[in-house]
């Protein structure tokens, strides 16, 4: 089955599921690509891939914030290489707004818990390079959805990239007022004004402040902090009030 099989193993600590996936798919070509130019490196111009296994997040200190699987995903579409989607997990809370998104990609067929061991990404790999559905006791997909997910409400019309530039410039640590938030986001005073009525919703619809507390920008804030690398991750891939000195274009697509 596994002859002239690629597969890529987009992760930090790659090599180690490299290895593993060389001996039990000896005829396969396994590429490990373990930071952001390798993954790159590794998918424009060449040849498509039949499986991907991408950390959902990089647990590294030097990606974490601006690299993820998401981002592995992009440049597959964006190099016309879309191939079947494993996203590794560590289990971290951390992990659940990414997964929010990466539940509902096409491309993404299962997920597997890294805490596991080798074994079920070795499974998923030949069931999903084979071209055959994973089975979803075994992957499950949907059962950590919350809803509203972050990029749905981000994705949703005008108000919602509104809403994903002012939490984009306070992840980002650019703002500490609503005047130093307008001019980060280049937006009216008036509107970076309405912080909460922008952020307010979704943070209460999510059941992520207490109800009998206040909503106010103290807490959205807040909030922005807590879940700062999703946010990253969402305004970095879609480009969403991003200035000329943080391009779309990732500086490893262009070193």
């Amino acid at each position: 089955m596994e002859d002239g099989l690629r597969v890529l193993v987009a992760s930090a600590l790659g090599k180690l599921l490299g290895s593993v996936l060389t001996e039990a798919l000896p005829h396969a070509t396994i590429v490990v690509a373990v930071d952001p130019a390798a993954v790159h490196h590794a998918v424009v111009g060449r040849v498509r891939f039949d499986a991907v296994v991408a950390d959902l997040i990089w647990m590294d200190p030097a990606y974490e914030y601006n690299f993820d699987g998401l981002d592995v995903l992009k440049l597959l579409r964006e190099s016309n290489r879309s191939a079947p989607m494993i996203m590794a997990l560590h289990g971290h809370g951390i992990e659940r707004d990414h997964l929010e998104e990466a539940i509902t990609q096409p491309e993404v067929v299962g997920v597997v818990q890294k805490a596991a061991g080798f074994g079920p990404p070795v499974e998923a790999v030949q069931v999903a390079a084979a071209g055959n559905t994973l089975p979803k006791a075994k992957y499950p997909i949907g059962q950590r959805l919350i809803c509203p997910s972050l990029d749905s409400y981000f994705s949703h019309g005008r108000r919602g990239h509104t809403a994903a530039r002012l939490a984009g410039a306070i992840a980002a640590g650019k703002a500490t007022d609503y005047q130093s938030l307008a001019a980060a986001t280049c937006i009216p005073l008036n509107t970076a004004n309405k912080l909460v009525s922008y952020l307010g919703p979704l943070i209460e619809a999510r059941r992520e402040h207490e109800p009998g507390l206040p909503m106010n920008s103290q807490v959205v804030y807040r909030w922005c902090g807590e879940h700062s690398r999703y946010i990253l991750s969402w305004r970095r891939r879609y480009c969403i009030g991003v200035t000329s000195s943080n391009s779309s274009t990732a500086p490893w697509l262009t070193a």
